[in-house]
């Protein structure tokens, strides 16, 4: 499906963003980037279903509800899905709140896992 292609291409290259941001030091921009290749990714997955949301919050619910609640994916990705939300928050709008830079490293570890486990799915699927 071409949309599910899109999505992948376009997290793919948000994650070689986030990267890019991060060896820059702009730790809001680098969790911003890997957020959205994380949430594209999610989205792609839903695809597959049938399903999609009008909301970012949406889109982590049914995903939560029909890919780590049901074992398709461990836990471990749901939380890092709703922890790159929390942290995009911070990056994109917060004022007086810094993302640090461990925790820029730490979420582009775990995007890269999300990225990488939802490409694997929605090629094998």
């Amino acid at each position: 499906m071409k949309e599910i292609r899109d999505l992948m291409n376009k997290a793919e290259k948000f994650m070689g963003t986030a990267e890019h941001a991060l060896s820059m030091g702009d730790y809001d921009s680098c969790v911003s980037r890997c957020y959205y290749a994380m949430f594209f990714m999610a989205e792609a997955g839903l695809l597959t279903r049938g399903l999609s949301a009008s909301s970012h919050k949406g889109v982590i619910s049914l995903f939560g509800r029909h890919f780590v609640k049901t074992g398709l994916f461990e836990r471990a990705l749901g939380k890092a899905l709703n922890d790159a939300y929390d942290k995009r928050l911070i990056g994109d709008y917060g004022v007086g709140f810094m993302v640090t830079q461990e925790e820029a490293t730490d979420l582009l570890e775990a995007g890269r896992h999300f990225v990488r486990e939802l490409s694997v799915f929605l090629k094998d699927g």
